[in-house]
């Protein structure tokens, strides 16, 4: 989530849709066909749910994807596929000769496992899933850690003693960030409300017109803090909270300047752990397995926005740093579901 301070582009981004398109590795080149960016012999390619112009989750994939081709020199490419798409773009990688497929998101998980048994020369990897095979698995990023403090930041603010979440779609993986959230606000103020989370749906995965009437929804129900895994619809949320005046929490990456909103946002730190897995890859040293990666490992963070940073008492930040580092050391272990 990179496209910083204009709710406007980001809705016009949003709302491209999530149709299936290669592109040239290039944001801005989203919604044109093109050719792999090429620059090595080994080659990589993601497949993403929504547009990498999105300033969220799959736009933090696509700086994984650029720490690739950037430290091992190696021709990427990228394209949105979703549903009966997912399987037809796998092995069209795979075909050309690509040693590291990457799907990111839960969904790409079992259909990377069942075409990995005709390619046994490239890699499928989801970020997120159980299911492995010897060329296929998932590494999953510890984002729960992240909900964790920002619900107990939403729960120690809150003035109408409520929060609440909008999501894209009900999936394991973002159900159970969901549910961090709430742990975090529960274990800061028991007594929190927290109402129950709008789905927007399939179908309106990037639309940002129907995230915010979700968002507005609750807000109707006194929520006064909101955090959300809307994805390309994000805009959306931003928008109804700052009408309303309300914070956001942004998610996935630093949305800290999408909007005036947001007070802080959970953030996976993609480089690291996309180069170290491709490296793997390419010195022939994975296996199949799922891997989990945290605060432990720099890959998760949560990020006061620094336009709010006075409006947090002192006492709570040093409450979430304290928080934070025993996070880190294992002191607390941030619950999630195992899926």
């Amino acid at each position: 989530m990179r496209t910083k301070h204009l709710l406007p582009l980001l809705a016009a981004l949003a709302l491209a849709g999530c149709s299936a398109q290669t592109g040239s590795g290039d944001p801005a080149a989203k919604g044109t066909s093109g050719t792999a960016d090429a620059s090595g012999d080994f080659k990589v390619a993601l497949l993403t749910p929504g547009p990498v112009s999105d300033a969220g989750w799959s736009a933090m994939a696509y700086d994984g994807l650029q720490s690739i081709k950037k430290e091992m020199n190696a021709t990427v490419d990228n394209q949105e596929a979703t549903g009966p798409k997912i399987k037809d773009a796998m092995r069209s990688y795979a075909q050309k000769g690509y040693g590291l497929v990457f799907g990111h998101g839960f969904e790409y998980n079992s259909v990377g496992v069942v075409v990995a048994k005709d390619f046994p020369n490239t890699v499928f990897i989801s970020s997120s899933g159980g299911e492995t095979a010897a060329n296929a698995g998932a590494f999953r990023f510890y984002l729960e850690q992240g909900f964790y403090l920002a619900g107990m930041m939403a729960a120690k603010m809150s003035k109408t003693g409520t929060v609440g979440s909008v999501a894209a779609i009900k999936v394991p993986s973002i159900d159970s960030t969901l549910k961090a959230f709430v742990a975090g606000a529960k274990a800061a103020k028991p007594d929190i409300k927290v109402i129950p989370t709008v789905y927007l749906g399939d179908q309106f995965q990037s639309d940002v017109a129907k995230a915010q009437q979700a968002t507005e929804s609750v807000i109707a129900q006194g929520a006064d803090f909101i955090i959300h895994q809307a994805n390309a619809a994000a805009p959306g949320v931003f928008n109804a909270c700052a009408a309303k005046n309300v914070y956001a929490f942004g998610s996935n990456a630093d949305q800290n300047n999408a909007s005036p909103a947001v007070i802080g946002s959970a953030v996976i730190v993609a480089g690291p752990a996309f180069l170290d897995l491709a490296k793997q890859v390419k010195d022939k040293s994975f296996k199949g397995s799922v891997v989990l990666k945290g605060m432990q490992d720099s890959a998760i963070d949560f990020v006061i926005s620094p336009a709010h940073q006075n409006k947090v008492p002192p006492a709570l930040v040093k409450e979430l740093e304290d928080t934070k580092a025993k996070i880190k050391s294992g002191q607390l272990v941030v619950p999630k579901d195992e899926f």
